[in-house]
């Protein structure tokens, strides 16, 4: 018997069924455009670092040994689609009971698993070491070895530096067995995590902690609106089907539990799927961010299947339904047959687009207002320089940090924006995605990583009243700054809150003296109607818009 028939000897079809999953997810990998937060995170990949704005390495890192190997899409998420059928092997082999059907009717029922397999963000990392910390956390409950001490520190660590995420599965599981605070060696494995983890912490600190900045205050919503809690709950049902994520949700809660690594599950389960909901009074909560439950859900769901012996029969009829629309789905992310109708544009005419701006702009670096998105994508389509300028009241994102500006000072740039943007137009371009204006600058110039530390967290002010705020500069670029001494630099403020984002002041003071200064003093008027407002400062450079160039300063004002 040679090595293939023995590995696909008679009922041994699960090697058939991770062969065929991988060879799908390879297929599909090569032949699809990047989504937009792909073509981002493989930016990630060209400034390896221990941290970045929006997520830990871990995907930076894959994205970089894959294009290592092919310099397309299949080598972006070469791993990815990798990590995701091992995610399959690595749950198999948890099963309280090796009933294959069941796991194949439940896997198949689950779309989003199959589709979302092959993108490379950082979700797909996150499910893989999910899965793998569940499988070493039931062999530590088994045997408290030092190889497993060390695998379970190891595996925590590498689940952190997917996604944060990850931390929700490690306190639910020690809230479901509180006796683990008394054994020594998960201690161990904790301090292992720690000394791990620790390179991604020591940057977060360097960086002044941007994540917990974003995620903690800029991105809390102002007011709570009901649509937040709706969408999420639907964003679960998908997610774990499209068309019976409800029932295999409903068997994963009504599991029995029979020890402790199955009580860790259902905590998992329950517990990150509560927390986000009651996230969702803070803000809005994509669907996504519970991913890391796909290990448990299905041990659980199958589990409960098996014990309870519950019909299969609608599982059964509606997986050639799901399928269907997964073919279906899998076939308009390479080719797109509906031309007018706009589902995940992104996905379709990135080399048309990119190819246009490129011609337009002549060899000229391109900067795009307000978007890490279209930047990156036309630096991955193109292979020429690109920015994404972050205006004052945008989103920040890791352009914010790289030093991409300093290649771009005095340089003549291509500058790309909606219409309306307040900057002045050489000229328009019409491009599948719509019409965008450009400016031709001959001599660029924007200062996004200077950094102005405020010294008060939060203010509150009557109306109209003028304070002065102190602030501490800070050079993140590591090098002296070039000043455009055609068109002085100088600073400013703006104020907005849930219903109004209020007219940004331009100061007198300079950019040049205030760096001179190693504190600096502005006179800020505040807002006259009473409120709850977000105060950020910025550089003006030029005819760009004002840049976020502060933290977000919390500011009350009242009467």
């Amino acid at each position: 018997m040679d090595a293939s028939t023995g590995f696909f000897r008679k009922n041994n079809y699960f090697n058939l069924f991770l062969l065929g999953w991988l060879v799908l997810g390879l297929l599909q990998a090569c032949f699809s455009e990047l989504w937009d937060d792909e073509a981002y995170y493989w930016v990630y990949s060209q400034h390896l670092d221990w941290g970045y704005f929006d997520h830990p390495p871990m995907i930076a890192l894959l994205i970089k040994m894959g294009y290592g190997i092919f310099h397309n899409e299949l080598g972006v998420r070469l791993l990815v689609v990798v990590l995701n059928t091992l995610t399959l092997w690595v749950t198999a082999r948890l099963l309280a009971f090796r009933d294959m059907k069941v796991f194949y009717l439940l896997v198949g029922g689950m779309g989003a698993m199959q589709v979302g397999g092959i993108l490379a963000v950082p979700d797909a990392p996150l499910i893989f070491f999910a899965a793998v910390y569940f499988l070493v956390y039931n062999n530590f409950l088994k045997e408290q070895s030092w190889k497993n001490t060390i695998l379970l520190g190891v595996s925590m660590a590498l689940m952190f530096y997917s996604k944060y995420h990850g931390v929700l599965l490690v306190f639910f599981t020690l809230l479901s067995n509180i006796n683990l605070l008394k054994v020594f060696k998960f201690w161990i494995a904790c301090i292992l995590t720690t000394i791990l983890f620790f390179p991604h912490i020591y940057w977060q600190y360097t960086h002044n902690f941007p994540s917990l900045q974003y995620h903690l205050i800029e991105r809390n919503a102002s007011s709570y609106d009901i649509s937040f809690s709706l969408d999420y709950l639907a964003g679960q049902l998908l997610l774990f089907g499209p068309l019976v994520g409800w029932l295999i949700l409903y068997y994963g809660f009504r599991s029995p539990i029979q020890n402790a690594f199955e009580r860790a599950l259902k905590f998992c389960v329950i517990g990150v799927l509560g927390f986000f909901l009651i996230s969702t009074f803070k803000g809005r909560v994509e669907a996504n961010w519970t991913v890391m439950l796909f290990t448990p859900v299905i041990i659980l769901a199958h589990n409960a299947i098996i014990r309870k012996n519950w019909s299969k029969k609608v599982l059964i009829y509606t997986l050639p339904v799901t399928l269907l629309l997964v073919l279906v789905v899998r076939v308009y992310l390479v080719w797109n047959f509906l031309p007018g109708v706009e589902i995940r544009p992104e996905v379709h005419d990135n080399k048309k687009w990119t190819a246009a701006v490129a011609e337009r702009a002549q060899g000229r670096p391109v900067v795009f207002i307000s978007s890490y998105q279209l930047p990156s994508k036309y630096m991955f389509y193109t292979g020429n320089l690109s920015y994404s300028l972050n205006s004052l009241y945008s989103r920040r994102n890791q352009y914010n940090y790289w030093e991409t500006e300093t290649q771009l000072w005095g340089k003549p740039a291509m500058v790309v924006f909606d219409p309306g943007a307040g900057i002045p137009v050489t000229d328009s371009l019409k491009t599948v995605h719509g019409v965008w204006d450009y400016y031709l600058d001959s001599a660029y110039y924007s200062y996004s990583l200077i950094q102005f530390r405020p010294a008060l967290k939060e203010i509150k002010a009557r109306p109209g009243e003028h304070l002065n705020i102190v602030l501490q500069p800070f050079n993140d670029y590591h090098q002296p700054i070039l000043l455009d001494r055609a068109n002085e630099p100088v600073l400013g403020y703006g104020f907005k809150n849930k219903d109004t984002t209020l007219p940004v002041v331009k100061l007198s003071t300079t950019l040049e003296t205030a760096m001179l200064r190693r504190l600096v003093s502005l006179e800020v008027v505040m807002p006259e109607q009473p409120g709850k407002y977000q105060l950020k400062f910025s550089v003006f450079a030029n005819d760009l818009p004002p840049t976020h160039n502060s933290p977000v300063i919390p500011v009350e004002v009242s009467k």
